[in-house]
């Protein structure tokens, strides 16, 4: 499929299929839109006179345009209120068009927009919204359910000179699709160790440095949580750390640390029929966004130094597993009574932040499909932020409004950690039923030291059971424009 930024008027443009937005209760047909219907015999005002068609968000129509027309199909698409016009609401349309256009078998489409902050932004979310909305995963299909052409050509009209920002709509869009990729594949797909040669491809495709920390590396780092969770596996453990450095002095050092539980079937606190577990292949959804960061990040490749960790493992049952009861010392010795094996993410986390402290960063940020709290509390769309900078949590409320991701922080409520408090150990992996996200966010706290930091639980958002604009039933790759956004953001903590 190819993107075109042109100049070409919509009057004069010719294809398969011209797709126009119009803002809400603003619908009319006057200057080179009265022309064009002219030009179409009538059948644009006819389509949206039949449909009732007003303009408001989510509204679209499509019908075929007369024998002998330029243009064999013309789309209408809502965009709201002109003051509520976001980067979001173009992404949104222009993936809607692109399904439209698609399932009327058009190989070429036209999008005509408005301008949105610039005409950058509005080409790269116009591409973004293409490319994820038409990405099918038909890894695991015995055929092909292709039928009849494909989009080969997509013309931006009035957006020339923008081809930069189609090449990095193209760049993230390849690593949303990357991290769909790793969470939809089955667990005996994605594993410890393809984990860790997906990080090898990566290193090699993208100049990374990389390093694998084997099992004996962990024991000699002492990072006793991540290893309790993997000693049940008959797969062994991968501390995976991929470093991407600019060539320049990198203007900031972050670090990007990922949950990568390929399976959770809850340990000896196993989780029961009707529970889920048959979705635990998920549970890396914070490796896959990290991962997909990491491809998106080393094409683009930014003046800022980026560290992209994540200790992988399966949470399995044998005679090997660790005990509810068993006391667990992190890397930086702090010591865990394990009261449910089912809250093991947190435990791979404790030994990768650790690690990630030590690095020198001016900022850590960690994503996880960490509790099933954070989903009661804010629901399948949006995703929790808890942080300990403000600085750092502005760059992120920045940097998500941007990606069109659903962010809400939520509060790092210290005397809550009184119900982690354990008689014979530092600390319990998990506290009191209420306020279970939140504990969880202090849990992690305990093993960051000095580095501004940011977590986030993105338990509701990496999957969808149904079709979604831009997201196709499945894995939505959430996460990851925001973390490319927040790597490139100019806004340096304060």
């Amino acid at each position: 499929m190819e993107f075109k930024p042109t100049q070409t008027p919509r009057l004069e443009w010719t294809g398969d299929a011209l797709a126009i937005g119009f803002f809400e209760d603003v619908i009319e047909l006057t200057g080179d839109l009265a022309q064009l219907d002219e030009k179409l015999a009538g059948t644009l005002k006819e389509l949206i006179n039949e449909v009732e068609f007003k303009g408001a968000v989510a509204n679209s129509a499509i019908t075929r345009v007369g024998s002998g027309s330029p243009i064999r199909k013309i789309i209408v698409v809502g965009l709201g209120k002109p003051d509520d016009l976001k980067l979001e609401t173009l992404r949104r349309a222009a993936a809607t068009c692109a399904r439209l256009a698609k399932k009327e078998k058009c190989k070429t489409l036209g999008i005509s927009f408005p301008i949105c902050h610039t005409p950058d932004a509005t080409a790269q979310v116009i591409t973004e919204g293409i490319e994820l909305a038409l990405y099918q995963d038909r890894r695991f299909k015995s055929e092909s359910d292709e039928k009849g052409a494909i989009l080969e050509q997509i013309d931006l009209l009035g957006l020339s000179n923008t081809e930069a920002a189609i090449t990095r709509a193209r760049q993230i869009s390849a690593g949303v699709i990357l991290a769909r990729e790793l969470v939809a594949a089955p667990a005996n797909s994605v594993t410890p160790i393809t984990m860790a040669e997906t990080a090898i491809a990566l290193a090699s495709e993208c100049g990374f440095e990389l390093e694998i920390l084997e099992q004996e590396d962990c024991e000699k780092l002492g990072m006793g949580a991540f290893l309790g969770v993997a000693q049940a596996s008959d797969l062994p453990p991968k501390f995976i750390h991929l470093i991407y450095k600019p060539a320049g002095i990198p203007r900031r050092k972050l670090a990007i640390v990922g949950k990568g539980l390929t399976f959770d079937s809850g340990g000896l606190n196993i989780k029961a029929t009707g529970s889920g577990i048959e979705m635990m292949k998920i549970d890396m959804a914070g490796a896959a966004a990290t991962f997909g960061a990491a491809k998106a990040i080393g094409h683009l490749k930014p003046d800022v130094e980026v560290h992209f960790i994540s200790a992988v493992t399966e949470n399995m049952i044998s005679g090997k597993a660790m005990h509810p009861g068993d006391i667990l010392t992190a890397s930086n010795g702090k010591t865990i009574e394990v009261n449910n094996t089912d809250a093991e993410g947190r435990l791979t986390l404790a030994d990768a932040l650790v690690f990630a402290d030590k690095l020198g960063l001016d900022a850590i940020v960690d994503l996880a499909t960490l509790t099933g709290a954070c989903v009661i509390a804010l629901g399948d769309d949006i995703a929790g932020l808890w942080s300990t900078d403000d600085g750092v949590a502005a760059q992120f409320a920045i940097a998500s409004e941007l990606a069109g991701e659903k962010f809400w922080r939520m509060p790092l409520e210290e005397k809550y950690f009184e119900g982690l408090k354990a008689i014979h150990a530092d600390m319990k992996n998990t506290g009191p039923r209420p306020g279970g996200s939140i504990t969880a966010a202090l849990f992690l706290k305990q093993f960051v030291k000095d580095t501004p930091w940011v977590h986030l639980d993105i338990a509701g958002p990496v999957w969808t059971e149904k079709d979604n604009n831009y997201n196709s039933a499945g894995a939505t790759g959430f996460g990851v424009r925001t973390l490319v956004n927040w790597v490139l953001s100019d806004v340096v903590n304060s």
